[in-house]
């Protein structure tokens, strides 16, 4: 999808254009996350500060899925072929997947080495240099979710709606970080904050990790569109004056699309030719009027098979 002069989104993007969009942020990210990786490790080392070494971690498994989605994007813009009759786009919802894995991955190893460590004492408070470098991370971090999020919503990426949440969770992950830092460089003895916020690090790592996760599990387990939706396929087949019934809709996503498989019921005695216009228009339509539907297969059925149809 693009964005049109008056701000309405244009579904006229093609495939190729859209995965290119999609390298093109997320090779951004990936380079931004390099430096403030490697900003953080350097100033978390120096400074003595374990959440800001937390934080580094984090970044880098950023990198991780930046990869993930520069790589999935030339394949699941693939055409159809005959192996894959309904296209590639499931593994844009699989790097999705692996996205929120390697997220619970970092938010398990970096809680665990919180809290095992949390009655230890530093050997010395953070330094000034940790704070600075947390503060910088925050806004970076920002304005890369901030610029990854929109492109996402408006290419309709799945993957890369997901990797804006990697960024944000880098961003909000380290406000506890500035504060934890400079507590404990202002209260000596407060050492624990250190830690502790390392430890909060974790649980936005998690929270993330579960907002990724269960979209993109719902749609390879064959979730369906919901109910809303569904009434508004029903009514705009409806809208076809030949099409006496709806029944058996039935959807699912194929990344940030959607199939349907619906039945209609036509008056019984008109030619085969004349069920197959009634069928394209009503496929015409559903597609015209919902942007995410990808393609309506439409089963033409006589007035005797017309069944109670529940939404």
């Amino acid at each position: 999808m693009i964005q049109k002069e008056n701000g309405e989104q244009d579904s006229t993007l093609p495939a190729a254009a859209r995965e290119k969009i999609v390298r093109k942020v997320t090779w951004a990210g990936l380079w931004a996350n390099l430096f403030l990786a490697g900003l953080k490790f350097t100033a978390g080392i120096m400074g003595k500060s374990q959440a800001l070494v937390a934080d580094a971690i984090h970044s880098l498994t950023d990198l991780t899925t930046d990869i993930a989605v520069i790589a999935g994007s030339h394949y699941w813009s693939r055409p159809p072929d005959d192996d894959h009759p309904y296209g590639h786009k499931r593994l844009e919802t699989l790097v999705t997947v692996f996205i929120g894995v390697v997220l619970v991955a970092a938010g398990l190893g970096i809680g665990w080495k919180a809290i095992s460590t949390l009655q230890q004492n530093h050997a010395a408070p953070p330094g000034w240099i940790a704070i600075l470098a947390a503060f910088v991370s925050i806004t970076c971090k920002e304005a890369i979710y901030r610029w990854t999020a929109t492109t996402g919503k408006r290419v309709k990426s799945s993957a890369l709606a997901a990797n804006a949440w990697h960024h944000r969770t880098d961003a909000l992950s380290s406000l506890p970080v500035l504060v934890a830092v400079a507590g404990a460089k202002a209260f000596p003895s407060w050492s624990f904050l250190d830690r502790l916020g390392a430890a909060v690090v974790s649980i936005f790592i998690l929270h993330a990790s579960i907002k990724i996760i269960w979209p993109a599990v719902s749609e390879l387990i064959d979730a369906g569109v919901p109910t809303e939706t569904r009434k508004k396929i029903r009514a705009l087949a409806l809208k076809n004056e030949d099409v006496l019934q709806v029944h058996d809709i039935r959807t699912r996503y194929i990344s940030a699309s959607i199939q349907v498989d619906l039945h209609i019921v036509v008056n019984g005695s008109i030619t085969v030719r004349e069920g197959h216009v009634i069928a394209d228009d009503v496929r015409d339509r559903i597609i015209a009027q919902i942007p995410e539907v990808l393609d309506v297969v439409v089963h033409v059925d006589p007035p005797e098979n017309a069944v109670s149809e529940g939404i």
